[in-house]
């Protein structure tokens, strides 16, 4: 590929996104090659596009000893071109059944998130060797349809932002050349040589293998990526279409519509429906074990899941993706607007409630008592709150941080679902909770 096809496939890939106002694009700068040579074809660009914004970020990890070289490095280069520059440092924490490699991608993706400037399109270098590479990991790795898809060309962050990869479909040789007939100066990572690392095998051992013995290799296996991006696509609109069947306003999953589908189409909904809640998806054994528990079970049985990010749950005949919080402390209630320990607000009002407490009374709020004793307003009888809250159908994982407000210690309200009938009066007080 000459200078100039390379040149074009950029603009051609960022062309959709400038309009008559200013453009503001960020690249992601580490120093290798691929960014260094995407900061210096945006550069040209901007003789070409007078509207075009240019900053480029650099993301410290410190997992390096050059880490803070290869800042300087690039400061460098930004301030040669007269292209703003930002660096972040970042702190990579380690964390069970989660490699660095991931650890390190997500920090930098929010560390670029954070820095970059408010409404920049952050623009990454990964070009066609890099999805060759991640199409054949994850080959390795067994994954399913939409695994195989690997990079696309376009990727929205949880934020919104949109992150673009211009040289996706540039291989890594045409860039190599295109900096080398630039004389463009970058870093070599001694890293990316460490054939210890299954990128590193594939990309100096499997990749050269499989290019020397089949001519086109590169640019065919990418035709194939492309069309599984196709078939995925499409795939997923059906798929939309089945879980709003499924999926009811509170984003449970309906086990009994879901035991319409073939056992395929139930996998596919119910991963689509995680999706909504995690990056992590289950394995095959835990797909198989959410759908026959979930499916099979008796109507009031409950189900509990343990996934890398969250549970699954099962509740009137539902699934629910559930994270894990810490129940709130007791705490004694003194302002009108109390703080949580969780975080959340207890806010008094005035109205259809309970009685305000008499002088020989403190009011408490506390969490995840069961075996409390109620009247509830038009219920019958006294009864515990797990007893009424199984009544009032409470899914069991909502129930430990309803806050519960006491007079002394006799449960007189339950925010947000009963009030105590030997409590009760018109022109009282009643609570709320803020989040």
């Amino acid at each position: 590929m000459h200078a100039t096809s390379l040149y074009q496939q950029v603009k051609n890939a960022i062309t959709p996104y400038i309009d008559e106002h200013k453009t503001a694009f960020t690249v992601a700068l580490s120093g290798g090659v691929d960014s260094v040579v995407l900061l210096h074809v945006m550069n040209a660009l901007q003789a070409d596009i007078p509207q075009l914004q240019l900053t480029a970020v650099y993301v410290n990890h410190g997992l390096s000893q050059y880490a803070d070289d290869w800042q300087a490095f690039c400061k460098k280069r930004c301030d040669a071109l007269d292209i703003t520059f930002y660096a972040a440092q970042v702190k990579i924490t380690n964390k069970s059944r989660t490699s660095l490699e991931q650890l390190a991608r997500d920090a930098r993706y929010q560390a670029l998130d954070q820095i970059s400037p408010s409404g920049s399109i952050i623009l990454l270098g990964q070009h066609l060797n890099d999805q060759l590479e991640t199409f054949l990991l994850r080959l390795k790795r067994g994954s399913g349809l939409q695994g195989l898809t690997s990079m696309r060309q376009t990727r929205a962050l949880s934020s919104g932002r949109e992150c673009l990869r211009p040289l996706l479909h540039s291989t890594r040789q045409s860039i190599e050349q295109f900096a080398a007939d630039f004389n463009l100066e970058h870093i070599t990572d001694d890293s990316n040589s460490d054939e210890r690392f299954d990128r590193n095998f594939i990309r100096q051992q499997i990749v050269p293998l499989l290019s020397e013995r089949f001519k086109g290799f590169e640019n065919s296996a990418a035709r194939s990526v492309s069309l599984l991006q196709q078939q995925q696509d499409l795939l997923d609109e059906y798929t939309q279409l089945d879980l709003q069947q499924c999926q009811n306003n509170q984003q449970g999953l309906s086990c009994l519509q879901l035991a319409h589908f073939s056992a395929a189409r139930q996998a596919n909904v119910l991963r689509c429906w995680l999706g909504q809640f995690t990056t992590l998806m289950p394995s095959q054994q835990q797909t198989l074990q959410i759908l026959s528990q979930g499916l099979t079970a008796q109507a009031d049985a409950q189900l509990l899941i343990q996934l890398a990010q969250g549970q699954v749950r099962r509740h009137q005949q539902f699934l629910y993706f559930v994270r894990e919080i810490a129940t709130a402390h007791s705490q004694l209630i003194t302002d009108e607007k109390q703080r949580l320990s969780d975080g959340r607000t207890l806010i008094q009002l005035a109205g259809e409630g309970i009685r305000k407490p008499l002088p020989d009374e403190q009011v408490y709020v506390h969490f995840n008592c069961p075996q409390a004793r109620i009247k509830p307003l038009k219920k019958p009888g006294h009864n515990t709150l797990k007893h009424w809250f199984k009544d009032a159908k409470v899914a069991p994982w909502l129930r430990a941080n309803v806050p519960l407000i006491f007079y002394n210690e006799q449960l007189v309200y339950v925010v947000g679902h009963f009030i105590s009938a030997e409590h009760y009066q018109q022109e009282g007080i009643f609570w709320n909770i803020k989040t």
